[in-house]
């Protein structure tokens, strides 16, 4: 006996559907109480009505279950889970089409990916002896099915015991032999496919050397007899086409073209790069299904209800969302392209993972991409994502079958080699759940190697040498000798900086990075870019609260195109891509600690600045060219005139000046000596990404557990600049005038500069992104720099220390973090014991809060909370306040922000 799921009363189960959601509510009202509806279901109604034959088949009646509804859902009651073909329904439904066109609308896709579109397992009876079977299964997903006994399911999961085993014949007409394509056109594919049983798909495929090797270049076409092909930059003198064709009965025939044509080289670039430099591998285009467009599917359950807590709002405002769309981006790729013409795919890998994957990234330059392709990094990716590296009794067991049906795995998780899985299951971390999809547990989706898979990129073209640091070019328009990153030229190094750090070794305890975690420690890279948050994971009623849902905020510190994006997209949610800019603020301000002491050189005042990266990687980190931070030090005599500036930074122009004492912390990777004669361009830094084969200064400051021979091993040491094993700080030393008595530090960060900018205006020859973007720039501020970490101190000249050579100083830092809601810290120290007040003021300067009141507090650093509260214990607004520390050294004051 097959167990039933008893059937809650209609009356329980209406108190709880949403009331806000009239399609939502008449959904559940069917899928999940469909007993109780079973004789006016519209959805069984609407498919045996188009499918008369059906009727009374199997899809409608089986021995361990009559009526069942086992066509769309995994639960043959009905309601719970939806298998691929009742998802297919699902997304086109909340896309607004009615349930009669939605059914019509996929009957020619294959939901379930078995190599039989939905009309051929639904009605053709004649070329199988099984028919009709059902839509939305097969073996692998079989052990999904409930309340059914799966015996009688399994002969009607595929067509099969046909008597059609005759191929199709195929005919290529064009290109007929001896054309010459210029890539980057697009040019007419012509062919005649014939089968008694119909041809269900045509695919085509490339091939640069005779037919030795093949590459797709197009997929899952209707048996129309010509595509526009758009011709990929893969060169050949030798080239065919060739036109697979898989009829309905499962039997694949191809023809080739009649004889060799050619694919000529691309006329421009720097370097004469193809598509095959950049080929590696993972899941390969046209390998997986499409991603489901999350505005369309994910937002339905994971959207809409608490901006606080819910995947959707925090994703639509992350960075990883606008990945594809990002101007500052797409402007990079043009340039680059110009430069090495299809380095572009090694880009658009990461950044639109569904586009590549679709294979619409055949046009390096992104002019095949769609408007699903420029949600960028997005749900149906991370959620479908494998671990590479198969482990007994933690990975899925179907991960085996997948890894085994992809043409080349990867070697390690980086530089954009994912592999997906190839039909629509999602996978997270808990495995108490039941959605209405299918569903997986897997912990990839915690595993910080998940995320190196976009976060270590190499350049392929450039192959280590005989020596740390250096890179040779093997060869061009060829496949690589290998796949180690080690092997290839760092472009970014995140995940490895962090596999080097005591954050992946040990874990740190830096609870304000932690969210939720109880313990305060934080590890991985979600630990901190995702925290833990409270809250439920959906919209469903029934939906658990967890104490450790991951915020799909994925924060990192751009605050520069969140503002710009409106200007190039007017579409887009502004309200969630401000909020995202906030918690890159308040990342950033959590980034770095500052520490300033003061000591006399040669009779005059100096202050030594030291800051402290409080993250798992350098700071900064991520993509080079443009990012940048710096010491920006103001002195100020006892008049408070201004008589010092180091790291001056001009708003109206965007120029930061380089005075001698300068410290600005960045990476300059750059042509070397041995490619500059071979380039014809300078030996130096260099904003040509894909040229650059060395580096020629990084003194960004590494992370907690640094020692110089990891890093040299991950590619990322100091360059013309040092730190000792173990040191995740900097010191700087300012020299001040004599009649210095104040001072305030700021230690700022910018998303780039404005030399990368003019460089991505004046390089771009192809369209006008560079000088949109340089406008845009212009009109949002410049991109102006955010700060990280500040503090002020009063330089006490005329108390010195017993040994007389040490000026006391008060200090008071910024609030960290900053904005914030509830709760901030502010730390100040003092020079020597006395009365010390430290109070919080409005913007009218009313006191809100004492938080010090101390006739007699200790010399030494202070470590002071507030909880956003007045004192009558109220919450106050979101705004702007002051908050000053006041000694009988004198006083200093400084603003922080709430936002509630």
């Amino acid at each position: 006996m097959i167990p039933l799921r008893p059937q809650p009363s209609l009356e329980s189960a209406m108190k709880n559907l949403p009331r806000s959601r009239p399609f939502l509510t008449a959904l559940l009202i069917v899928l999940v109480l469909p007993s109780l509806v079973l004789a006016r279901n519209p959805f069984r109604n609407a498919f045996f009505s188009r499918y008369p034959a059906a009727d009374g088949t199997q899809l409608k009646v089986l021995p361990s279950n009559s009526n069942h509804c086992g066509v769309c859902h995994f639960d043959f009651n009905g309601g719970g889970t939806r298998n691929p073909y009742g998802l297919s329904l699902e997304v086109r439904l909340a896309g607004g089409m009615s349930i009669a066109d939605a059914i019509a609308d996929v009957e020619f896709l294959d939901a379930d990916a078995d190599g039989f579109s939905n009309f051929v397992e639904i009605t053709d009876t004649v070329s199988w002896s099984n028919t009709p079977t059902f839509p939305g299964l097969k073996t692998s997903n079989l052990g999904s099915v409930v309340n059914v006994d799966p015996a009688d399911l399994t002969p009607y999961l595929t067509p099969s015991g046909g008597s059609d085993t005759t191929p199709p014949v195929v005919t290529v007409l064009l290109p007929a032999g001896g054309e010459s394509w210029p890539p980057d056109t697009v040019q007419a594919v012509n062919w005649i496919a014939t089968d008694d049983s119909g041809i269900a798909r045509i695919d085509i495929f490339l091939s640069g050397d005779g037919g030795l090797s093949w590459k797709q270049v197009a997929g899952n076409l209707p048996n129309d007899g010509t595509y526009a092909q758009y011709v990929p930059d893969l060169p050949g003198t030798n080239s065919l086409i060739r036109v697979l064709a898989t009829d309905n009965a499962g039997n694949p025939g191809s023809g080739d073209s009649p004889s060799a044509f050619t694919v000529e080289s691309l006329v421009g670039g720097i370097v004469p790069t193809t598509l095959r430099d950049f080929e590696m591998p993972g899941t390969q285009p046209f390998e997986s299904n499409e991603l489901e467009d999350p505005s369309a599917v994910c937002i339905a359950c994971h959207g809409n209800y608490d901006p606080a807590a819910e995947a959707y709002h925090n994703w639509q405002g992350s960075m990883m969302g606008q990945a594809m769309r990002d101007p500052l981006y797409r402007a990079t790729v043009v340039v680059a392209e110009e430069a090495a013409p299809s380095s572009g795919d090694l880009c658009i890998r990461c950044h639109s993972p569904g586009g590549w994957q679709g294979g619409r990234s055949l046009d390096t330059g992104m002019g095949l991409l769609n408007d699903v392709d420029f949600q960028g990094v997005q749900c149906d990716f991370c959620h479908r994502m494998v671990n590479p590296h198969y482990v007994e009794g933690v990975s899925p067991a179907i991960d085996l079958q997948i890894l085994a049906g992809i043409a080349a795995p990867p070697t390690e998780p980086a530089n954009g080699q994912f592999v997906t899985d190839p039909d629509p299951v999602r996978r997270g971390p808990y495995s108490d759940v039941n959605p209405s999809h299918q569903w997986l547990q897997s912990d990839f989706t915690l595993s910080a190697n998940l995320c190196a898979t976009c976060h270590d990129v190499s350049n392929p073209v450039f192959l280590a040498g005989d020596a740390p640091g250096k890179y040779e070019v093997d060869a061009l328009d060829a496949v690589r000798p290998d796949d180690d990153k080690r092997n290839m030229f760092p472009v970014e190094r995140t995940f490895s900086e962090w596999s080097a750090s005591e954050y992946a070794a040990t874990g740190v305890y830096q609870p304000q990075f932690a969210g939720d975690k109880p313990d305060g420690m934080v590890s991985t890279c979600q630990d901190c870019h995702m925290r833990d948050v409270t809250g439920v994971g959906a919209n469903i009623p029934g939906t658990p609260t967890r104490s450790d849902l991951a915020l799909h905020d994925l924060t990192g510190g751009n605050t520069f195109v969140p503002d710009i994006l409106p200007d190039f997209y007017p579409e887009l949610d502004v309200v969630a891509l401000q909020a995202g800019k906030q918690r890159a603020l308040v990342m950033l301000s959590l980034a770095a600690t500052m520490e300033l002491s003061v000591s006399p050189v040669d009779g005059r005042p100096a202050v030594v600045v030291r800051l402290t990266n409080e993250t798992g990687h350098k700071l900064p980190s991520g993509y080079p060219e443009g990012r940048r931070a710096w010491i920006n030090l103001k002195a100020f005599d006892a008049s408070d005139a201004l008589v010092y500036e180091s790291g001056a930074y001009d708003l109206s122009t965007g120029v930061l000046t380089h005075d001698d004492d300068a410290k600005i912390y960045l990476i300059e990777p750059g042509i070397s000596t041995r490619l500059s004669p071979i380039l014809g361009l300078p030996a130096e830094p260099s904003f040509f990404f894909p040229l650059n084969d060395t580096v020629y200064f990084d003194n960004r400051i590494p992370p907690r557990g640094f020692t110089n021979a990891a890093f040299t091993e991950i590619q990322s040491p100091p360059v013309g600049y040092a730190y000792a094993d173990g040191q995740y700080w900097d010191d700087t030393q300012y020299v001040l005038p004599l009649s210095a008595r104040r001072v305030e530090v700021t230690y700022f960060y910018q998303s780039t500069k404005k030399e990368y900018i003019e460089f991505l205006r004046d390089e771009n020859h192809t369209n006008n992104l560079g000088q949109e973007l340089y406008d845009a720039w212009v009109a949002h501020g410049r991109g102006a720099p955010v700060a990280m970490a500040q503090q002020s101190a009063l330089l006490d000249v005329s108390d010195v220390a017993e040994d007389g050579g040490v000026p006391r100083a008060l200090t008071l830092a910024q609030n960290y973090p900053n904005p914030f809601n509830p709760q901030t810290w502010i730390d100040f120290s003092l020079p020597q014991p006395g009365p010390a007040r430290l109070r919080i003021y409005d913007t009218r300067g009313r006191l809100v809060r004492k938080l010090v009141d101390e006739p007699a507090l200790a010399a030494g650093s202070h470590h002071i909370r507030w909880d956003g509260r007045d004192d009558m214990g109220h919450d106050v607004s979101s705004g702007v306040y002051h908050y000053t520390v006041k000694t009988d050294a004198g006083s200093l004051q400084r603003k922080m922000t709430l936002l509630r």
